[in-house]
């Protein structure tokens, strides 16, 4: 078990972490407790009563936070001709073909987000065992393959997170900075809540939302009543 340091003992105590808060006291309980030196995000974890292992109980998407995540990403667009131009007027901070993906082999990862037109997928999928462990293989799913690319940028920029289901059924996702007021991180929060509500599959059976828990970076987790959400 991982040794804890000072300050996060002393947030430990500062709540019961058996009790089940509602969503503005758990999120105050976090924005408190986030005392780093720098500007904590903000994250909810979610643990769903769904089997990642079949296809129909995968959950993963995309949504546009209502008031973005605080931080600035750094978007690469596969593109060419026309699109290529439109991703670059969009803000994109790479845009190329073949060249990126030459980069990418030879090691380079300083983009948070990768977007493609369908026409360039043959040459991505090169490296998409680089790009598939990383989370950053792009895929219509959550709008990361698309022909309206300066739209998928634009939305990147704007706050749009993805999020996903892992092989142990947690969904965790940022919400916003620590340096949000309590309003923005709930209607971030909510957002995303109802979400993966209306994400539940038919075929999940017994309860869905088993926990949800919000944490900063460097903080204790403060779990919220599922039910109450």
């Amino acid at each position: 078990m991982p040794k804890h340091g000072k300050r996060y003992q002393e947030a430990v105590k500062s709540f019961d972490k058996t009790n089940l808060y509602g969503l503005e006291e758990a999120l105050k309980l976090a924005k408190e407790n986030a005392k780093a030196k720098f500007d904590e995000t903000v994250e909810l974890s979610f643990r769903l009563g769904v089997d990642p292992r079949h296809a129909d109980q995968q959950i993963r998407g995309a949504v546009v936070l209502p008031h973005g995540t605080g931080k600035t990403r750094k978007v690469l667009v596969f593109a060419k001709g026309d699109k290529a131009k439109e991703a670059e007027a969009a803000g994109a901070d790479f845009v190329g073909e073949a060249d990126m993906v030459a980069k990418i082999q030879e090691g380079w990862f300083g983009f948070d987000v990768a977007i493609a037109t369908p026409d360039m997928m043959g040459v991505v999928g090169k490296i998409g065992r680089v790009l598939g462990p990383k989370g950053l293989m792009p895929n219509p799913k959550t709008g990361t393959v698309t022909m309206d690319v300066a739209k998928a940028v634009e939305e990147v920029k704007a706050g749009k997170i993805e999020y996903r289901v892992d092989k142990t059924s947690i969904v965790a996702v940022p919400i916003g900075k620590a340096s949000f007021d309590e309003e923005k991180l709930k209607e971030n929060a909510q957002s995303i809540i109802d979400i993966i509500k209306k994400a539940k599959p038919a075929t999940s059976k017994g309860q869905y939302m088993r926990s949800l828990t919000v944490s900063s970076t460097m903080g204790p987790g403060v779990k919220i009543n599922p039910n109450a959400v």
